[in-house]
């Protein structure tokens, strides 16, 4: 699941660009309703996993052993038949598909893949000639792009597990299998669309994995489950679980859908982000950082067998660490570096319903109006040192960043975007949004944490403040007076 790691310009309070509108690909089916609940993100995802409750599904299964719903429900059936079929892959290669960015062919014959090397524009014609006569398995990389209900479940879901949450479609034809045994590096969450698939899972040999990898047959012994997926069934497993699946004979082809959350998101993933910022802030009150190491030390540790050879070294750096780790339960603060900048730039753009948009809406607030905020879930403040290029101590300042202008055409596709270049010259790193003073922080805070919060009552200390604060939120989209 790869991130797409984009980089944005983050304006300033006095930007004026218009938000452009999402553009739809296709619409809803009309005569399908959705068995999914789209009241909250919670809601959506308790209805992905029903009849199982979510607070269950924490304490018993994420990351800790797969789940195997069966769900014969025929609103069920009949909806997921809507999220994605082999028939719709005629008309998305009239789109300009490519091999392998959008779609991938691959098979698997005694355990091994066999691979099936494709470049440039996918024929339908061909594409369907390879299947049916080789028995190849397609696999449709991100179909949220082009799918619209697809958007909207993912969409839900990010902002549910505050992670990135991407998808793959497989449709594999009768007694075939298109991938050898192996494990990822994401949660799992398999939902049977079309026919039927019969899948074997295994105990991990690297739990939790934080790599893809393959795994041989002789290594990975008897299957912990043996199961077969209809339309409406839901498979989760967590990271690591090592599996396999082919489509059993009699079943004409299966399609499945694989969405894919929590990549990169471990402790080590979080102490790699956070730490780099805060041993900074603790060199600037602990002289013990600042002390100089031994002329000789580079060489010695990286040449010479490291910590062996340095008993003195290790046992410094494990003094060091352990204050750092002292400072850190007093109440240091840590500040994300990547993270979250990452996920708010690589996420997608709100779903919105026909005929809205992220455009600035209703009148301009005034000071004595009670405004909202909107699109709330799609809105991190973070706060940061300055990227300002001067020879002035950089400062704290306070970031708004926000997915509205996302891109959902490259959602996760790996795809890098030229960083823009603000007013003066500078590149921001980072999503999109605006940037304040750190005076502004408990202001914004208010209006994360409240519904409905009258702008005079903004704890800022002049009412000019009060009201650019107000205006500059309304101007990118993110308020409107209630």
């Amino acid at each position: 699941m790869p991130r797409n790691r984009k980089s944005a310009a983050t304006k300033d309070v006095k930007g004026d660009g218009v938000p452009p509108k999402q553009r739809r690909m296709e619409e809803p089916p009309k005569d399908v309703p959705s068995p999914l609940n789209f009241d909250s993100p919670s809601s959506l995802f308790q209805s992905l996993i029903a009849p199982l409750g979510v607070e269950e599904f924490f304490r018993d299964y994420w990351e800790k052993k797969p789940l195997h719903l069966q769900r014969r429900d025929p609103a069920l059936v009949a909806y997921c038949s809507t999220l994605f079929q082999l028939s719709d892959l005629k008309g998305l290669c009239s789109r300009g598909l490519q091999y392998p960015t959008d779609v991938n062919i691959c098979h698997c014959v005694d355990g091994k893949r066999k691979p099936v090397a494709r470049r440039g524009r996918v024929i339908y014609s061909e594409l369907k000639k390879e299947f049916d006569k080789n028995r190849v398995t397609i696999q449709f990389h991100q179909p949220q792009r082009f799918k619209d209900e697809l958007w909207r479940i993912q969409e839900q879901l990010e902002c549910f597990f505050k992670s990135l949450v991407g998808s793959n479609v497989y449709i594999t034809p009768q007694e075939s299998q298109g991938l050898p045994p192996h494990y990822d590096d994401i949660e799992a969450f398999v939902l049977q669309l079309e026919g039927e698939k019969h899948w074997r899972l295994y105990q991990p040999t690297v739990p939790l994995a934080c790599e893809y990898s393959l795994e041989q047959e002789d290594r990975i012994g008897r299957p912990t489950h043996d199961i077969v997926l209809k339309p409406g069934d839901l498979l989760y497993f967590p990271r690591g679980i090592i599996h396999q699946a082919d489509t059993p004979a009699g079943v004409e082809y299966s399609t499945h859908l694989t969405i894919s959350t929590y990549q990169n998101m471990s402790w080590g993933d979080f102490l790699l982000d956070v730490l780099p910022g805060f041993l900074f802030d603790s060199m600037k009150s602990d002289v013990g950082l600042r002390e100089g190491i031994p002329r000789e030390l580079l060489t010695v540790w990286l040449f010479s067998g490291g910590a062996s050879r340095c008993p003195d070294t290790a046992k410094r750096l494990s003094g060091l660490l352990r204050q750092l780790a002292d400072r850190m339960e007093l109440g240091g603060e840590l500040r994300s570096a990547e993270m979250q900048r990452d996920f708010v730039a690589s996420r997608l753009p709100p779903y919105l319903q026909e005929g809205d948009d992220v455009s600035p809406a209703g009148k301009m607030p005034a000071l004595e109006d009670t405004v909202c905020m909107r699109f709330r879930d799609h809105i991190l403040v973070t706060v940061e040192l300055s990227q300002e290029r001067t020879d002035e101590p950089r400062e704290l300042v306070v970031f708004v960043l926000h997915s509205l202008r996302n891109s959902r055409k490259t959602h996760m596709m790996g795809e890098q975007e030229e960083d823009e270049d603000d007013e003066e010259g500078q590149t921001q790193p980072g999503s999109q949004g605006l940037r304040f003073p750190i005076s502004h922080l408990q202001a914004l805070r208010q209006l994360q944490s409240t519904e409905r919060l009258p702008v005079a009552r903004l704890q800022l200390q002049l009412d000019s403040d009060k009201l650019n604060l107000a205006m500059a939120l309304w101007s990118e989209g993110l308020l409107h007076v209630c």
